[in-house]
């Protein structure tokens, strides 16, 4: 049996497939971002899927695709955590971007790939190797134009009185404001950046209003010039996306990219149906 995981700091979508690409079960966890998880935590969040916590001795093979595993530091600490926790499987942790370049990219051909979800990210593929040129440093420093992001964006709006009226009358009933819930959600519990981006969800939902179509391209205007645009041919490829802010902001990427003369590629919403078909092929 093999494990094929994508995941993100909300969730994490798990997929067991046999030797011929038939699937076993599927199921879904919350997000496993050692970045932000302890170990202890982790593990937790796998025992509480039946399915995974059944099969964990069935295991042969576990392809782990997840935010905060862009460095060797991570990379190692979630592999140890795995492979005692699925004793049989050989493991294999790669960072989440890896799972959008085998959704999204034809075999062999170049391409700039993009996540814009929860948090974002962007890599030069140049058909067989991931380029980096922007470290990531998480969603307090950088994440430009990710959920969570236009998350804290719409908190600071409101706060600041910097929010329509019949905007704010909405946001309220939608959501717990109270200082102290909010601040505990952000010092207290674990995954504060999957808290602010869960706001977003009300950004997308009035995308048609001036004050949310300013901050949406306010968003790709940043995420356009500090991440896409460090690579010198970004006009010359297809940018391709992965991730429920491009998913739902589609037309909007559409519009920015039209302005910058970039070609938007593929945008999937989740990378994990591409990734079965992929790991069959190079089984």
């Amino acid at each position: 049996m093999k494990l094929i995981v994508d995941s993100g700091s909300t969730k994490a979508d798990w997929i067991a497939i046999d030797d011929n690409g038939k699937v076993l079960f599927t199921t879904q966890t919350l997000g496993l971002n050692p970045e932000i998880l302890d170990g202890p935590e982790i593990i937790t969040r796998l025992n509480d899927r039946f399915d995974i916590l059944q099969n964990k001795k069935n295991a042969t093979h576990l392809f782990f695709y997840g935010a905060g595993c862009g460095t060797d530091r991570m990379k190692l600490a979630l592999s140890q955590i795995f492979q005692e926790y699925f004793s049989n499987a050989i493991v294999d942790v790669q960072e989440d971007t890896y799972a959008a370049v085998y959704a999204t990219t034809p075999k062999g051909e170049e391409a700039i790939v993009s996540i814009l979800g929860t948090g974002s990210n962007c890599s030069y593929f140049d058909g067989k190797v991931l380029h980096q040129k922007v470290q990531s440093l998480g969603y307090i420093a950088m994440d430009d134009c990710s959920g969570n992001v236009f998350g804290k964006e719409l908190i600071r709006k409101y706060y600041f009185n910097k929010m329509p009226k019949e905007l704010a009358v909405e946001f309220e009933k939608e959501y717990n404001l109270d200082p102290d819930f909010i601040k505990n959600k952000l010092y207290k519990e674990p995954n504060p950046n999957a808290y602010l981006a869960t706001f977003a969800k009300f950004l997308i939902k009035h995308k048609d209003t001036e004050f949310c179509r300013k901050i949406i391209f306010k968003g790709m205007k940043s995420f356009v010039k500090n991440y896409i645009k460090q690579f010198d041919n970004c006009k010359e490829v297809p940018v391709h996306f992965v991730g429920s802010i491009a998913f739902y902001l589609k037309d909007e990427l559409q519009e920015t990219f039209d302005k910058y003369e970039l070609q938007l590629g593929n945008v999937l919403r989740r990378p994990i149906d591409g990734l079965i078909a992929y790991h069959v092929a190079n089984q």
